[in-house]
């Protein structure tokens, strides 16, 4: 039995549970978690999980491709094609090719209907394609039915007044994925609603084994050069390193992905249908200016490479702000916004300041000073804390039916396409346990000045040796660790003059 199956029994089991029988045999079903706690949970949970027995009642568990497509009313919404192919290098967005269907169309043409059914998609073969409505905001998808978006019910996990209207619905045939990557804003909670999906997820200190990229540039996107389920591992033999959970999501499940965790997504099954909600962090507020100084230096760099070609290294997400004056102001902009938010903190006091509504302590802006020399030596985390103070010591997390762990994968465990999943069958004797982590810090070796090469050692050299080209140096410049020191640098260039 694959741990899929055991998933979807732990569910099943934990609906069981979940029922008060009152006295009677057919009780109302009662959600394992309040709001409140789940959102406790979101809140200090630093692992992947996913909560069972949570959405039974919401209205959205009935948006299946069938009922959308009714819902819709023949209204047209962007594919993304691929090909269904086992290649070493990952499947870009840039390298897809895009359809404007509706989802009757879509579904016509994944049965494998005629031709003039299938309508925009009669170009492509499905055994050869596959499909992918991602990133579909539903404020835009029900513009004109905006009552629907009540249906989505984010407040069960400690968010009032969230729903659909902070929600992307994802709809994808079988073999439809998004390249392995991270975001740079928030945590992530995903409702899977029809079918299955495979998660692949690694955690934020295996960055650098993951070979992070910012081309295709994508705001909030830090893409992954390895093809993570056919790795290259000639060119990135560092990858080898990198902890890999696996999870299998079934329907009726939500996925909770924490802070900066890298994770690629492939439908298993021939349709599937998700919603997500990213939730706001107090890390967004840097992590806008970090963003907003990668978006500066790639456009600039890749715009004066080639002005007139933009396809080839910016996401089709990404349609505006490249010129260097818009970039400026949006730098600006984000750095004004987190200087703001820093002044109000610091006339609140440690029990007055809300973050998503919960209590934190966290230290004002002028003590957060970090000496941004030895900053680079500490253990880069994105769960690392600019904040100080007596903080409530967190409760230990008692896994379980209802909430289960998403483990780091055995090396010897093997599944679909020779990746190790995480085994469901371990959560009783897992349950609450920490799961050390890859510690990837490495000393550098330190240069001699002696060794560095001349200048016309290295003109003369140029025709053995690789060059060096602009994404070569986009990789180093903006690369994550990179672009937060640039940022702390920034901010206190600015704070000393605010």
């Amino acid at each position: 039995m694959s741990s899929g199956e055991l998933v979807a029994m732990a569910t099943a089991a934990g609906a069981g549970l979940a029922g008060d029988s009152g006295g009677g045999g057919g009780g109302k079903l009662v959600k394992p978690f309040t709001p409140e706690k789940a959102k406790e949970i979101i809140m200090s949970l630093q692992q992947p999980a996913v909560f069972s027995n949570m959405v039974f009642d919401w209205p959205a568990q009935h948006w299946n491709a069938n009922y959308l497509s009714k819902l819709l009313c023949g209204k047209q919404i962007r594919f993304r094609m691929g090909m269904k192919k086992t290649d070493t290098v990952p499947q870009f967005e840039t390298m897809c090719s895009y359809v404007d269907a509706t989802l009757e169309e879509f579904l016509a043409w994944n049965c494998g209907q005629g031709v003039s059914i299938a309508g925009p998609f009669s170009h492509y073969d499905n055994s050869e394609f596959w499909a992918y409505a991602d990133y579909k905001y539903l404020a835009r998808v029900f513009e004109d039915n905006t009552e629907v978006l009540q249906n989505v019910i984010w407040s069960d996990f400690g968010f009032p007044g969230r729903n659909g209207r902070e929600s992307s619905l994802w709809i994808g045939s079988v073999g439809a994925n998004t390249p392995c990557h991270l975001d740079s804003y928030g945590c992530n909670l995903v409702f899977q609603v029809q079918g299955r999906k495979r998660w692949h997820l690694f955690p934020p200190e295996d960055t650098t084994f993951l070979y992070p990229t910012r081309i295709p540039y994508e705001e909030s996107s830090v893409f992954s050069k390895v093809n993570v389920v056919n790795p290259d591992l000639k060119h990135f033999p560092q990858f080898l390193k990198a902890q890999r959970h696996v999870v299998t999501l079934y329907p009726g499940q939500v996925l909770f992905v924490p802070r900066h965790w890298w994770h690629y997504v492939e439908s298993i099954d021939p349709i599937t249908v998700s919603i997500n909600s990213w939730i706001e962090l107090e890390e967004d507020h840097q992590a806008r200016v970090e963003e907003a100084i990668t978006r500066m230096l790639v456009c600039a760099l890749k715009a004066a490479e080639d002005p007139t070609n933009t396809k080839a290294w910016l996401n089709p997400t990404e349609v505006v702000g490249t010129s260097h004056e818009i970039n400026c102001q949006y730098l600006n902009g984000a750095i004004s916004a987190y200087l703001e938010h820093s002044k109000v903190v610091e006339t609140l006091t440690p029990t007055e300041l809300k973050i998503n509504g919960e209590h934190r302590v966290e230290a004002p802006l002028k003590k957060r000073k970090l000496d941004v020399y030895t900053r680079t030596k500490e253990k880069m985390s994105p769960h690392h804390k600019l904040a100080t103070g007596a903080e409530k010591p967190e409760e230990k997390i008692l896994f379980g039916l209802d909430l289960i762990p998403v483990l780091p994968s055995l090396q010897n465990e093997s599944s679909e396409r020779g990746i190790a999943e995480s085994d469901i069958k371990d959560i009783v004797t897992e349950s609450g346990r920490h799961v050390g982590k890859l510690n990837c810090a490495e000393e550098q070796p330190v240069i001699n000045k002696a060794e560095i090469p001349l200048a016309d050692n290295i003109v003369s050299d140029s025709t053995t040796c690789p060059s060096i080209s602009t994404d070569d140096l986009l990789d180093c410049l903006v690369n994550p660790e990179v672009i937060h020191l640039v940022a702390q640098l920034l901010l206190q260039k600015r704070t000393c003059n605010f």
